[in-house]
């Protein structure tokens, strides 16, 4: 997921790197409800989201609170990788998902993302 203020632009992608979904929707309460329910198709699901630590930390603590799992890529990864797939370093909010997402499929090792009631478990 590229995530902004107003809107977060998501890629669905397979451990195999297939792409079957992707779309850009609102973070406002009309807008994170289509996208959870436009999720919802791909039930085994894991939220890569650029920057958890800064601006994908509101959408990331929002679907933790719904009970996603949610892992933090870092964006210097996100950049690296989409310029290994584009050729280049051009960025878009579609471009910048695909990479987002490549980097969640590839990176086994990403941190987790853990509200504070997660945390208070461990």
């Amino acid at each position: 997921m590229d995530p902004h203020k107003r809107s977060a632009t998501i890629e669905v992608m397979a451990g195999n790197e297939t792409v079957s979904g992707g779309g850009r929707f609102g973070t406002d309460r009309d807008g994170y409800a289509a996208m959870r329910k436009y999720a919802s198709r791909w039930p085994n699901r894991v939220w890569a989201i650029e920057g958890c630590q800064g601006i994908g930390r509101h959408i990331a603590n929002r679907l933790l609170a719904d009970g996603e799992q949610v892992v933090d890529v870092p964006p210097k990864l996100s950049a690296k990788a989409r310029v290994f797939a584009t050729g280049q370093g051009r960025k878009t909010d579609a471009t910048d998902a695909h990479s987002i997402a490549l980097v969640g499929t590839r990176m086994a090792w990403l941190r987790p993302v853990v509200n504070d009631e997660q945390r208070s478990l461990c």
